[in-house]
């Protein structure tokens, strides 16, 4: 053996761990009761087993972590800033257990979800905090899409949901909620400086702001205009393009409420054609093949949609 694979193994022996959880978890006892008797009720053991085990890993770790004073034991400098470091140590231990039995009993590692970009972004985030709190171990991937994009993700394979204004042949799918779009520019827009009912002659001197779509099928929202528009691919960067005067479009209400109300948005004097809306579809990949994560989130939004 060459000098520097044996200078590599010694050096990972030393990183071997000397130290057991199991006198990590007796030295936080110790501390969190403020003595070893305490502490041995506290585990069910006896005083022996806990005060061999903290001395054993102060042995080990060759510092004093722990001093009496009085009758209770108190860290030491050395102690406190191990402490801080031992919790998160068995705290890490704990969740990869945890998750092991998670995975064991079919739960998924992760969920990948497709999202049309026009989907309220409040109802999303009340799903995502309450299953968060029920299903910690998975982890969920977003991938915001518009239009045919959610259909793409399915036929590809790389979602497991999708939400989206199409349902693909063979896939099976829940209703979720209508989505209604209103017309609307800046209130310095010079749509607006016409100060009467806007007509369609109107719309095709200014530029038409749309959504592009992401899928394959560039199945972009109808636009006014063939050479007067520009394509943005999220409501939020439509939003901030109108509200700066440079063009109009119909965007989600919802969203924009609010600024309608604070006088950043107006919403355009059409007598047809100023509102319209969208009936978006939650999509199952393999609905015969769910795991339980999946099932779960997909009860979760469609709670929360029919609440909303």
């Amino acid at each position: 053996m060459h000098n520097s694979d044996t200078n590599q193994y010694t050096d990972n022996i030393a990183l071997t761990p000397k130290v057991s959880l199991d006198q990590w978890r007796a030295l936080h006892a110790v501390v969190d009761s403020g003595g070893f008797a305490q502490a041995a009720k506290a585990m069910h053991r006896s005083q022996s087993s806990v005060s061999y085990a903290v001395n054993r890993l102060q042995e080990q770790l060759g510092i004093k972590l722990l001093q009496i004073e009085g009758r209770k034991a108190v860290l030491t400098e050395a102690g406190q800033i191990i402490l801080l470091q031992s919790k998160q140590l068995v705290a890490d231990a704990s969740a990869i257990e945890q998750q092991a039995r998670f995975l064991e009993k079919g739960w998924e590692a992760e969920i990948r979800i497709a999202i049309e970009a026009s989907f309220p972004t409040d109802i999303i985030m009340r799903v995502l905090k309450e299953f968060e709190a029920q299903c910690k171990q998975t982890r969920i991937r977003l991938e915001e899409v518009v239009l045919s994009g959610a259909e793409d993700a399915l036929l590809e394979g790389h979602v497991d949901l999708a939400i989206s204004p199409f349902i693909p042949q063979g896939y099976l799918a829940d209703e979720l909620l209508k989505v209604n779009f209103i017309a609307v520019a800046s209130p310095e827009h010079a749509l607006h400086q016409l100060n009467r009912e806007i007509t369609t002659k109107d719309l095709m001197r200014e530029t038409h702001v749309i959504l592009t779509d992401s899928g394959s099928k560039g199945a972009d929202l109808g636009w006014i205009s063939s050479h007067r528009r520009w394509t943005v691919t999220s409501p939020d960067s439509a939003y901030k393009i109108i509200s700066n005067g440079l063009g109009y479009g119909w965007l989600p209400e919802k969203g924009i409420t609010e600024k309608i109300q604070k006088l950043e948005l107006k919403v355009l004097p059409l007598h047809k054609g100023q509102r319209a809306s969208t009936l978006l579809y939650l999509v199952y990949a393999d609905l015969d093949r769910i795991g339980p994560a999946t099932r779960l989130f997909a009860e979760i939004l469609k709670k929360q949609c029919l609440s909303k």
